[in-house]
This record gives C-alpha cells, sequence and structure tokens, in this order.
C-alpha cells in the first residue's frame, strides 16, 4: 500500500506531538517548497535519502504504439530520484544478489 499525504499528517500527529492542523501546515509547506524548487530547476539533496534532479530532455522523434504514427515529442523537463547509498543499502539488505 503505497504511502500517502495523509498517512504522513497522521505520522506526524500521532509521533511528534503536534495538533492535526500543525501537523497538517508544515505537511503542506515541505511539499510546496519542494514544488517551487523543482519549477526553478534546481536539485533538491536529502541526506540519508537521496536527491531530485531536475533534467532537460530535448525534442524526440515518437510513435503513437496504437496507431503506429510517428509524432514530435517536444522538449520537456522532467524529474529524476537517485538513492543514496545509505537507503539503497537499506532497499536491498537482506536482498540476494
Amino acid at each position: 500500500m503505497a504511502l500517502t499525504k495523509e498517512k504522513i499528517i497522521n505520522s506526524i500527529y500521532h509521533q511528534v506531538g503536534l495538533s492535526k492542523s500543525q501537523s497538517r501546515a508544515v505537511v503542506e509547506r515541505l511539499f510546496e517548497l519542494i514544488k517551487q524548487t523543482l519549477e526553478n530547476g534546481e536539485d533538491i539533496l536529502i541526506s540519508g535519502f537521496g536527491k531530485f534532479v531536475v533534467k532537460e530532455k530535448a525534442a524526440r522523434r515518437g510513435r503513437n504504439p496504437q496507431t503506429t504514427e510517428d509524432l514530435q515529442l517536444r522538449a520537456r523537463r522532467v524529474v529524476v530520484f537517485k538513492t543514496s547509498g545509505v537507503l539503497r543499502e537499506k532497499i536491498n539488505k537482506g536482498s540476494t544478489d
């Protein structure tokens, strides 16, 4: 099951001791700060977690898979997440490679 914004708010409410409205305000402000930073083309580095990187993708040729019609995909910016070494190790802990 996915972690939702509401679950994050409830977790802060129960574990930190802020009121429900304060917990919601903290989460909303954090996400707003993240969105603004990415909109400005800046990267976000969270130690021990990972890095959100804004990358430029050039225009390119593509194909509609339903009609096989050729089309031109416009240039755009995308957000890529790169896990930190610490998080990568925790995710892979116990896996057999």
